[in-house]
């Protein structure tokens, strides 16, 4: 791994890399709900004017910078350095802060395209929240509270509001496991169906409203292995 030293000043919208080593932590202490499944940050565009060909990241202190590896999808694994830990470093990329939103992305093998297992995006949630990756800053976001900023009280909660986001423009979704489906019904899509203009600038999700869907990871009755299924936008009729 190569290792440049360069100074460093924090910009607040960059990640925390220690908060996201505890994300990492997180998915290794319930990686069963995902067992088969790897851990990638991924990010995704914020505003309809931010260009994702030639995103580059890295994490970046006052006596350290590291470049991580990107796949197609803007995607990367972190890598434990202590040497970050100890510098308090940040995870930053070469784009606006505001221009960019972050998710963990867990996908377990052998899922459908078009589909994604509950339970890996149950684990999502749990180290996108430990990890402190959603930067929405309205009062309609107030889950986002210091009372709200905890896994357990967010993904386990029917009102956390984690928002997921779907490759294409969703028009339906729904849930699977057995001999038992239900349609997602409209207020899980959209972020809830009810942002103004105004509200949408304080949402990650602004340029992916139309991807964007709450999922029932708060809902035990659905096991890990229910499968979530998307109607899309540009299906053939």
């Amino acid at each position: 791994m190569q290792t440049v030293i360069v100074p460093y000043v924090r910009d607040p919208v960059d990640k925390s890399y220690r908060k996201m080593m505890a994300g990492v932590a997180r998915f290794e202490r319930e990686h069963a709900l995902a067992p088969a499944a790897s851990l990638r940050f991924r990010l995704l565009p914020r505003l309809p004017t931010t260009a994702m060909r030639g995103v580059a990241v890295r994490i970046a202190g006052e006596r350290l910078s590291v470049p991580l590896a990107l796949d197609d999808d803007n995607s990367f694994v972190l890598p434990r350095n202590q040497e970050a830990l100890r510098d308090d470093a940040a995870v930053v990329a070469n784009r606006r802060g505001d221009s960019l939103t972050w998710r963990a992305s867990i996908h377990s093998p052998g899922v459908a395209p078009g589909t994604r297992r509950l339970g890996d995006l149950r684990l999502e949630c749990r180290v996108g929240i430990e990890a402190a990756l959603v930067s929405n800053s309205s009062p309609m976001f107030g889950w986002l509270s210091d009372a709200l900023t905890n896994a357990e009280q967010v993904c386990t909660s029917a009102d956390g509001n984690y928002l997921f986001f779907a490759e294409r423009p969703v028009f339906g979704v729904s849930v699977r496991h057995g001999a038992r489906a239900e349609v997602m019904p409209f207020n899980m899509l959209y972020a809830g169906g009810r942002l103004t203009a105004s509200d949408l600038r304080f949402c990650d999700c602004q340029v992916l409203l139309d991807r964007s869907f709450y999922a029932p990871i708060f809902d035990a009755s659905w096991p890990d292995d229910a499968i979530v299924e998307f109607e899309y936008m540009d299906d053939a009729p």
